[in-house]
């Protein structure tokens, strides 16, 4: 961080998902008056909480990857993660069933995946050491000097600490023909291309740069946050509050008027100054619904011809009884998926053969669910705009259930005590997502590093922060997200307008 800011000037910060709670604690700490305002009544953003007749499901992220990241944030404040909230290994990390009655179990610290990839192609396990030896030192190069480093401007990447990227030029092919280069059998290249739909993309169209996830699961494996997802939320607030943050929920910001030194931010409960103002709501909402024509950077035929990363049908299921094979973590797949991908993003429609995710955290923490009971999260990844008109969403969602108990043996149809939908139209009316994209923009290489929004407006003294922004999807890179525009602050206002 650079110099210190003043306590003079007031930063405002729309919204208090991960991105925005992030920047709160960065800006606050550095010594600004960090006021953030929430529409919802609960704080997270996308990674919402859900209490139903004793069964609390974590609404949106449920994957803890990147343990490194948490443990940087924290540490830049003097704390760690476990001052927060404890941490459990997941064993298994995750149970794959596929539509031929296959399955794949893997377990951390690569345990067992060496034999697993062998018993499917000779040589295969040899070839993943190697493919997970490269993307560790990928990883770290492109932490260390692209994602920490905070390079959003095209200038920033002739930077010669660059250089050692320049022979790792198949990294900007797309990701299924470069893990075709270590293995052929297509089972074991969804192993290494499945993370691509936490970051809204697809094998096709995602860039091989993206290979590191698969150091991120296999070499630093998965967690599961004490509470959930929303206890790593309630952290990220008490430390913003700690830092001296007010945080305010159930107030929603209706327009930004002004411009540095002289925002006025426009409630429902009254209208309120700031001198610079973060908005954690994505920039296409944030541009055609909060600020003034003459204040925008885009207009919405621009944000109409972005590639937006899939919509989701997402079932909170409450269940008696057992559910077992199923893991904490579960993934169906049919041994051809590229059907399912060009239904989300070539010729968009509800997919008759689909891939999905099941989140069992009762499999790990029995307080989400009563005794006897499961909590269950079902996530269907579908083309962002689609119609989800309630007959097509209770079809689909009859279709799903009646495939798991094919797929898996666990059927779950007669056991449900509490059920709740979200799907298109909640992506699109509770957070303002563009076409109801559950995530965000999907990491294409034309919408990775400098090709994403950058976290400075056009408009003076107006930020972005959150997902939409570089260095992108997830919550670790929210995190490095809210201290980008921290240092973007405090480098474009060294005394903060004093």
């Amino acid at each position: 961080m650079s110099a210190r800011l003043s306590g003079d000037a007031t930063v405002s910060i729309v919204g208090g998902g991960f991105g925005g709670l992030a920047t709160a604690a960065y800006l606050a700490d550095a010594g600004a008056d960090v006021r953030l305002l929430e529409q919802h009544d609960r704080l997270g953003g996308h990674a919402g909480v859900l209490e139903r007749e004793g069964f609390r499901f974590d609404t949106g992220p449920s994957w803890y990857l990147m343990p490194d990241v948490f443990e940087r944030f924290f540490a830049h404040f003097g704390r760690s993660p476990e001052d927060f909230y404890d941490l459990e290994r997941l064993d298994p990390q995750y149970r794959v069933f596929w539509k031929d009655g296959d399955s794949a179990t893997i377990r951390p610290e690569r345990a067992n995946v060496h034999d697993l990839f062998e018993s499917y192609e000779t040589g295969a396990g040899d070839a993943l050491a190697t493919y997970l030896d490269r993307a560790e030192r990928n990883y770290e190069l492109a932490m260390d000097r692209v994602l920490y480093a905070g390079r959003e401007r095209f200038r920033e990447f002739l930077d010669p600490e660059l250089l050692p990227l320049l022979p790792r030029y198949r990294l900007f092919g797309n990701m299924d023909r470069y893990v075709s280069r270590y293995v052929e059998h297509p089972k074991l290249r969804q192993l290494l291309e499945y993370t691509l739909v936490f970051l809204g993309g697809s094998p096709h169209n995602t860039p091989a740069l993206y290979s590191v996830m698969s150091h991120v699961d296999l070499n630093l494996n998965v967690f599961y946050p004490e509470g959930g997802i929303a206890g790593v939320v309630d952290a990220l607030a008490d430390l913003a509050r700690q830092r001296g943050a007010e945080i305010t929920t159930g107030v929603t910001v209706e327009r930004i008027e002004g411009a540095a030194g002289d925002f006025r931010l426009r409630t429902d409960s009254g209208t309120l100054e700031s001198d610079l103002v973060v908005s954690n709501a994505n920039p296409a909402y944030t541009e055609q619904e909060l600020l003034p024509p003459s204040s925008r950077d885009h207009d919405a035929d621009y944000w109409e011809s972005q590639t937006y990363a899939p919509s989701a049908l997402m079932l909170y299921l409450g269940v008696e009884g057992d559910v077992d094979p199923l893991e904490h973590h579960t993934l169906v797949f049919p041994t051809d998926w590229d059907k399912h991908f060009r239904a989300i993003f070539d010729d968009p429609a509800w997919p008759d053969d689909p891939a999905y995710y099941l989140s069992v955290p009762s499999k790990t923490d029995e307080s989400v669910a009563p005794d006897g009971h499961h909590a269950v999260v079902v996530l269907v990844p579908i083309a962002p705009g689609l119609d989800d008109t309630p007959d097509v969403r209770s079809s689909f969602r009859d279709q799903i259930l009646a495939d798991l108990a094919i797929q898996t043996g666990v059927d779950l149809r007669d056991r449900i005590v509490v059920e709740e939908r979200a799907c298109v139209r909640e992506f699109r009316e509770r957070y303002g997502n563009p076409e109801g994209t559950a995530l965000g923009l999907a990491h294409t290489l034309l919408q990775t590093g400098p090709f994403r929004p950058g976290h400075r407006a056009g408009l003076d003294g107006l930020y972005y922060t959150g997902s939409y922004t570089a260095p992108g999807i997830g919550m670790p890179m929210c995190l490095i997200s809210g201290e980008h525009v921290a240092t973007a602050v405090q480098a474009d206002y060294p005394g903060l307008l004093d």
